[in-house]
């Protein structure tokens, strides 16, 4: 009996702990004004007949603050590198020199800052959604076991203070998100 209460805490746990991955995931592609090389993450390019995502077709860096820089594996790649991160629509132009595809990430204007925030809220609201459903998992399938109330009460505890970490893990995540975001 022991053993069934402690998977189910386990399988709950293991739950909570994937909502916030997927959260971390999530608010990578949230551009916070620095450029990063996974917000080039969405980016599929068109590789011998083939949509294939950009990293397996090129080399993605970052030489400054601002600068998102793309160097194919094969030169001929390039206007199709191009092509692939216009219809990523993520709002940037890219250029070439020959070489490189080359991505100016101009400044967030204080108006799209803020969408941005909200963004990063609903994606945290939508995490810890995840973690109380995992809850309410957890306790239903411990409500089915055949077990006294003391130790469906210590389960349901242990349950709960798991959900509670879990949740003060997602505000802190957005909280710094949101710093980042809001950064100049």
């Amino acid at each position: 009996m022991e053993d069934e209460i402690q998977f189910i805490i386990d399988s709950a746990k293991e739950g909570m702990d994937k909502a916030i991955e997927h959260l971390k995931k999530q608010l990578q592609n949230i551009r916070a004004g620095k450029a990063n090389p996974a917000m080039l993450g969405s980016v599929m390019v068109e590789y011998y007949g083939a949509q294939t995502p950009l990293q397996q077709v090129a080399n993605v860096n970052t030489p400054d603050a601002r600068t998102i820089s793309v160097q194919p594996f094969e030169k001929k790649l390039i206007p199709e590198i191009e092509k692939g991160i216009m219809q990523a629509n993520l709002g940037f132009n890219p250029m070439n020199n020959g070489e490189n595809v080359i991505i100016n990430v101009p400044p967030l204007t204080e108006e799209r800052r803020k969408q941005l925030t909200k963004q990063a809220k609903a994606e945290a609201e939508d995490a810890k959604i995840g973690v109380r459903n995992d809850r309410k998992t957890a306790n239903n399938e411990l409500k089915k076991l055949d077990i006294s109330e003391d130790l469906l009460r210590d389960a349901e505890n242990e349950v709960q203070e798991l959900t509670d970490a879990h949740i003060i893990r997602i505000d802190a995540i957005l909280e710094n998100k949101e710093k980042e975001i809001m950064t100049i």
